[in-house]
């Protein structure tokens, strides 16, 4: 058998096992959620007009670099901002961390239409086997995204996860931020935000973090911290932009 049929069949087993995780019922409503979450990110988000800035000085501001050695980053950003940045990053060979529950199984499908590849596991479960995926990902030349302070919170509270991928693949960190001016936010834990149909949205990345390979403990700790300031920079910048 050829290595591309093997490469198939690995990536269509797991679908087929979380397949058979879930009952009837539950796969009817994933089935009608999946669907439901693409058509309602894409006939909303189709409206939005979005722009884009980077803390790198002078740097093209383009959705996702061209040049394949820039692909090949880390890139947290906060659970809520999910709904646009789905839409705006889509079909760029981009891997998203999802977790292995039922909600993260939906989500999971939702972006795969959108041309992402799910890659199942969490902090609280999985999260070994989902940061090794991660790594193949990057060993790809591809992006590896993180919902950073999900999937249950608590908001705005980085993990660590990335900046270990990071030190293991030498690919440097960049956190983004999606900011709508007018939206809904749900009442859930992290006031996730859908954009309302014309609404403005302002991206704003962070400049690149990156992390030796020998970094010691305290040194992983210092760039967490640094992640996380980068996180709420980018959050407050582009905030301030869709304010005025």
């Amino acid at each position: 058998m050829s290595t591309q049929t093997d490469n198939a069949a690995a990536t269509n087993a797991e679908p087929r096992r979380a397949e058979a995780d879930f009952t009837l019922r539950q796969r009817i409503a994933l089935w009608f959620i999946a669907w439901a979450g693409f058509l309602a990110i894409w006939l909303i988000c189709s409206t939005v007009r979005f722009t884009v800035t980077s803390e790198v000085e002078g740097e093209d501001p383009i959705p996702i670099p061209r040049d394949p050695r820039l692909r090949r980053i880390v890139a947290p950003f906060w659970h809520r901002a999910v709904f646009a940045a789905t839409y705006f990053y889509r079909n760029n060979n981009i891997a998203v961390m999802t977790s292995s529950s039922f909600d993260g199984e939906y989500i999971a499908r939702i972006i795969s239409r959108f041309g992402f590849e799910p890659v199942r596991g969490s902090s609280t479960r999985g999260g070994v086997r989902a940061l090794l995926g991660m790594h193949k990902i990057l060993d790809r030349g591809n992006t590896a995204a993180f919902t950073i302070d999900g999937p249950r919170g608590p908001r705005y509270v980085a993990k660590p996860g990335p900046v270990l991928l990071a030190r293991n693949t030498q690919a440097p960190i960049r956190c983004f931020y999606v900011a709508v001016d007018r939206r809904w936010e749900l009442r859930s834990w992290d006031r996730f935000m859908i954009p309302k149909p014309f609404a403005r949205a302002h991206i704003r990345w962070s400049a690149p973090i990156p992390v030796p390979p020998d970094a010691d403990a305290a040194q992983m700790e210092q760039l967490h911290q640094e992640m996380q300031s980068a996180l709420e920079r980018v959050t407050a910048y582009a905030e301030a932009q869709v304010s005025h």
